[in-house]
């Protein structure tokens, strides 16, 4: 397994819990759940990807920018995880907030697999790939 296939995998998980969120009403157990589980996933996996793939990315000039850029989005995506834990479950603005949030989210992890993947596989070499994904494996579990 190398670090685009590692990465792409919780980035399925990503999808599901967002998108399975704004489907979720009021102050119900399963919206509590998922929002549990989404925060605790987006929050493990942005820190490890920014270990373990932005990282190595910031030192080449190619990639430098796209990684800069995924790490700041990685800060707008955790304010919005913020906004909503100080927004009541039951409140329209909380949905909109959600929304904003799914939003981002999959625009976040598209933007990393058609166009953060396609410049770091120009930079990392074959072993960097494979090496990476253990490591990065390893901290998420």
């Amino acid at each position: 397994m190398n670090i685009f296939e590692a990465l792409r995998h919780d980035h399925d998980k990503q999808r599901s819990l967002v998108d399975a969120l704004i489907n979720t009403h009021g102050e119900s157990s399963d919206r509590q759940s998922i929002m549990k589980d989404l925060k605790n996933e987006l929050e493990e996996h942005a820190k490890f990807e920014e270990r373990y793939f932005y990282n190595p990315l910031i030192c080449d000039d190619l990639t430098q920018e796209k990684a800069r850029h995924g790490i700041a989005e990685h800060h707008e995506i955790d304010d919005l995880i913020e906004k909503l834990e100080d927004t009541k479950m039951t409140s329209s603005a909380w949905l909109i907030t959600a929304k904003k949030l799914h939003h981002l989210v999959h625009h976040h992890l598209a933007e990393e697999e058609h166009e953060a993947f396609q410049l770091a596989g120009k930079v990392l070499t074959d072993t960097q790939k494979i090496t990476l994904a253990k490591q990065y494996n390893e901290a998420m579990n």
